[in-house]
């Protein structure tokens, strides 16, 4: 019986090594860098700019539905990325409401919180239109400031900006400038908007028609450092364990 080649075993074994990292990594993935590494931007000390706006209601035709858009307030936020939902409206209430310019859900924080706070004492996660957060941290659960986290209907006809809310990942710091808006469509859907930041509940996330949006800085942490490379060290031990089974070396 032919033993296995030192090479053979040596390819074995990067592709388990590199597979359990690769799986350990996405998992931890999306931890949010210590505050000593984490290099804010300076506007994120800031809450969004918000002012009443002489832009007149309008109208936009997207995918075979009429939607009018109701812009109340310019509006500038930024803002660190804790959470997201990205919607197509080929899903849940989005379908049934043939909603198809409300592209994604961003759920972010500014100023103290994200500032001061131990963003990993925190879970967050999105729902279909919510933003929720939880902590067993006393402490840290005390700091928090409502008033500076929101959620963000994201509302937008164009490929361009559809295209870079895409690519947000949690940890992203990003800039957002359109107007505060109510909208609906012509088959009887609708949806307003909160005009600060102080409320919470039903009703209480912005809608934001956009006219711009910037990652202006993407988090970098040794998890998705090491995701990466463990993805490579995965596919090329993979890759030359087929070519030397093709080639009848293993």
């Amino acid at each position: 019986m032919r033993t296995k080649s030192s090479t053979h075993k040596l390819i074995n074994w990067s592709f388990y090594i590199c597979s359990v990292l690769l799986i350990t990594a996405f998992w931890f993935r999306n931890d949010f860098a210590p505050r000593s590494e984490l290099q804010l931007v300076s506007d994120i000390n800031e809450p969004p700019k918000q002012q009443r706006t002489n832009k007149k209601p309008f109208n936009i035709y997207k995918n075979d539905v009429l939607y009018k858009v109701e812009p109340l307030y310019d509006y500038a936020l930024t803002g660190l990325v804790v959470s997201y939902n990205h919607h197509d409206g080929q899903f849940g209430s989005h379908k049934r409401w043939q909603d198809h310019i409300n592209v994604a859900d961003l759920c972010v924080v500014w100023g103290d919180n994200a500032k001061k706070l131990d963003l990993n004492k925190f879970e967050f996660w999105s729902g279909e239109f919510t933003c929720f957060y939880q902590t067993k941290d006393y402490l840290q659960y005390k700091l928090f400031k409502n008033n500076e986290l929101s959620n963000n209907h994201l509302i937008t006809d164009s490929e361009i900006i559809r295209d870079a809310i895409s690519d947000v990942k949690i940890g992203d710091q990003i800039k957002i400038k359109g107007w505060l808006s109510k909208y609906s469509n012509h088959l009887g859907g609708s949806r307003g908007t909160s005009t600060t930041r102080e409320d919470t509940g039903n009703g209480a996330c912005e809608t934001i028609y956009v006219n711009d949006f910037q990652i202006v800085s993407s988090m970098k942490t040794g998890w998705r450092t090491l995701l990466d490379f463990s993805l490579i060290g995965t596919i090329l031990s993979a890759l030359v364990w087929c070519v030397g089974v093709f080639r009848g070396v293993f």
